[in-house]
């Protein structure tokens, strides 16, 4: 980042969708730009719906001290009347020293404050959830080429097959497998790199009982072990989708976002519990539980065959769940 300069910074920065990972993304790069023109650059962040007037008024007037900031506002959508109306004033004649970043989830809730930065000149940066299988297929290849490597689309196609369509996820083996390779990836690289790695297996095994899907599940789990993955990080990937689903209903009603902060997770994680948990019921939750543990501590303590520990737990997992169905 050594051609950033203080010009290069847009004073407002509107981050526009409903992909946490390229919404997060173009947060972190905002206020690394920032960072590379003042390493002391104060940052602060506030969420739309919560935040006074006052508050914002003070971080956006011009310091005594001197020195850049940045303001990232969360949650855009939710701001109100008399917060967006002084945002948009200020938008109109923002200090050069000051750079305001607005998440806004893109729908029509608030589209009035995102149309305003917009017209007052706000650099936009998309951030919506991709639409389609092209689109994810372009996005690992950009994802790869932006660390260095190469990457041919039969190879998106296999490492999507491989992964799933969840960003964060393939962005970390996007980063994994460059880091691992020379950079150049094929889809043989894919699929050798890919077999029986404990980050796809374990999981889809608790993605796959946690929906009910109990042949799924028990063929990942042969396959898992059949390559020689490990029985515990299968066990914890079990109890994890257990707790996270029972964690995420007990929370009630509500979108992914504004349960991310109370639950202390990502958004995505609590929209693929949200799914997940579709016909489970508190009762049933509690003895899925009960199975995890006990397949975790079987699993743990040594048990003479882990493996018909861990079939035990998606069956009686894959039970709790279709005998709480509503």
């Amino acid at each position: 980042m050594c051609d950033v300069t203080p010009a290069s910074l847009p004073p407002i920065l509107l981050v526009l969708g409903d992909e946490e990972l390229l919404a997060t993304r173009a947060v972190s790069e905002a206020v690394a730009r920032a960072r590379a023109v003042d390493p002391d650059v104060d940052v602060r962040e506030y969420q739309a719906g919560s935040v006074a007037v006052g508050e914002i008024d003070e971080m956006l007037s011009p310091s005594l001290f001197g020195g850049r900031r940045v303001l990232v506002l969360r949650s855009g959508q939710d701001t109100r009347k008399d917060l967006s109306a002084a945002l948009l004033a200020y938008a109109k004649n923002p200090d050069p020293d000051v750079q305001l970043v607005v998440l806004h989830l893109g729908g029509a809730k608030g589209k009035a404050f995102a149309d305003g930065l917009r017209s007052a000149g706000a650099t936009v940066v998309p951030a919506g959830k991709l639409k389609g299988h092209r689109e994810r297929v372009a996005f690992v290849r950009d994802e790869i080429r932006r660390r260095g490597g190469k990457c041919a689309e039969d190879a998106a196609e296999t490492l999507i097959a491989a992964v799933g369509n969840d960003l964060r996820e393939l962005a970390a083996a996007c980063s994994q497998l460059v880091a691992d390779t020379d950079g150049r990836i094929d889809a043989e690289t894919v699929s050798r790199y890919y077999r029986g790695r404990v980050e796809v297996t374990g999981f889809t095994v608790a993605d796959a009982t946690m929906v009910g899907d109990v042949p799924g599940a028990l063929e990942a789990l042969r396959w898992a072990l059949h390559v020689g993955v490990d029985p515990v990080p299968i066990a914890d990937a079990l109890a994890d989708g257990v707790r996270t689903v029972a964690r995420v209903a007990s929370a009630g009603r509500g979108s992914a976002y504004q349960l991310a902060s109370s639950l202390g997770m990502p958004a995505w994680k609590i929209e693929r519990a949200q799914r997940q948990g579709r016909g489970w019921t508190p009762e049933g939750l509690v003895a899925a539980m009960r199975a995890a543990a006990e397949c975790n501590a079987a699993v743990k303590g040594g048990a003479d065959d882990r493996a018909y520990a861990l079939e035990r737990a998606v069956f009686s997992v894959a039970a709790a769940r279709q005998g709480g169905a509503r």
